[in-house]
């Protein structure tokens, strides 16, 4: 068996973290922001990791570390301290950034008491001359190779940019770690639901935040986003988690559907069976997965009442059968197959465009009716041929179906 190696030596998982880390406290600082009804933007990797653009104020840069060791420290040559300070300088003397500008460096390592980062904190202990008496003597006198390209571009700076800059920095140390934002996440939330819908309801806000920045990082999209937009998304998911409601989400609606991989599951079979076209059958399938795939999820986040599903189904199929009955009824008993088959097509056009039951007021997707009653078909409790159940059975004889 072949050795592993530590996941240190090869792995990108600190870095892969660092990105994870920046774009989680883009939402963290966005949620704060929206809880003090500020309007603003947020773009992420333009000017900086992420920078806030309040409506009428001027812009706020944001620097993000993020350290897989608890221990690590924020020295007067610390390396992220000197590369963000970089990173600032460089648009200071392109003019790239507003004057009144105000800079956040949030780092999970600890600013060394007495150090430079240690009096650009926020509070009692900010002293920006002493902080800047500081940086001065270590870009001038310190000999770290990997700092040397930002000693020469904080030196660059004549001392009153420098000055002003430096007033504008705030440091802010000992930042939850990644894993820890989950609780100060849960904080700003705590309110938008029941407590025991907390878990889920993040894990969506958290999804869309994802898929949002990703559309903002692509080629071609540099567009900020909007706090409309996240205040916007955080009612519309908060609405599904109300009483007469459920939560439907993006990633199994835009989810791809492989349709090879249910040619043999029975509700298909039943739709072969009345010559159901293969386009048709592509939907069925796509409405299958999608009602399975919720279901599951409302389940095992128990999101659903006790019994709540199979009151559901109760439902559908009592609606199911008087239509299916209505329909045998009018055909008769001696009616020729290709009557069989048109009727059975008219039942199940029923099922693809008629008004059905609700599994809640709120829920009113037509899929999940729709898909539920292709569950219901596979488990052959409806079908659509007068004779499904015969049908299905030779159909089926000698082989073992899926579930």
């Amino acid at each position: 068996m072949a050795e592993v190696p530590p996941r240190g030596e090869y792995s990108a998982a600190a870095s892969t973290l660092g990105y994870l880390y920046q774009v989680r406290c883009a939402l963290l600082e966005s949620l704060r922001r929206l809880r003090k009804s500020q309007s603003f933007l947020v773009s992420i990797e333009t000017l900086d990791d992420v920078v806030f653009e309040p409506a009428g104020a001027a812009p706020e840069l944001l620097q993000t570390k993020h350290h897989v060791e608890h221990s690590a420290d924020l020295s007067d040559s610390s390396v992220d301290l000197w590369k963000t300070l970089r990173i600032w300088c460089n648009a200071v003397a392109k003019g790239s950034v507003s004057e009144q500008a105000t800079y956040f460096l949030l780092t999970t390592a600890k600013a060394a008491e007495g150090s430079a980062a240690y009096y650009l904190r926020i509070g009692d202990t900010r002293n920006v001359d002493t902080a800047i008496t500081r940086l001065n003597a270590t870009a001038g006198t310190s000999t770290n190779k990997a700092n040397q390209s930002s000693y020469d571009a904080y030196r660059a700076l004549d001392a009153d940019k420098r000055k002003a800059l430096i007033e504008k920095v705030c440091i802010v140390d000992n930042s939850p770690h990644i894993q820890d934002l989950d609780l100060k996440l849960r904080e700003e939330v705590f309110f938008a639901v029941e407590q025991k819908f907390l878990e889920s309801f993040l894990e969506r806000l958290e999804g869309w935040w994802y898929r949002r920045a990703i559309k903002h990082l692509v080629a071609g999209d540099v567009r900020p986003i909007l706090s409309e937009e996240l205040d916007a998304e955080t009612a519309m998911i908060r609405e599904q988690f109300k009483q007469e409601s459920l939560p439907i989400d993006e990633d199994i609606m835009s989810a791809s559907v492989d349709a090879s991989g249910y040619q043999d599951h029975v509700f298909v079979h039943q739709l072969k069976l009345i010559e159901v076209g293969n386009k048709r059958i592509f939907y069925a399938i796509k409405n299958f997965f999608r009602a399975f795939e919720h279901r599951s999820r409302w389940m095992r986040e128990e999101l659903l009442l006790v019994g709540e599903l199979d009151r559901y189904e109760e439902r559908l199929t009592e609606e199911w059968d008087l239509y299916f009955h209505q329909i045998k009824d009018d055909l008769g008993e001696s009616a020729a197959e290709e009557a069989k088959i048109e009727a059975a097509q008219t039942i199940y056009r029923w099922v693809e465009t008629g008004s059905h039951q609700m599994i809640r007021p709120g829920v009113t997707e037509p899929f999940v009716a729709r898909g539920t009653y292709q569950i219901l078909s596979n488990d052959q409790k409806v079908g659509w041929h007068i004779e499904f159940k015969e049908r299905l059975g030779q159909i089926l004889e000698g082989k073992e179906a899926p579930a």
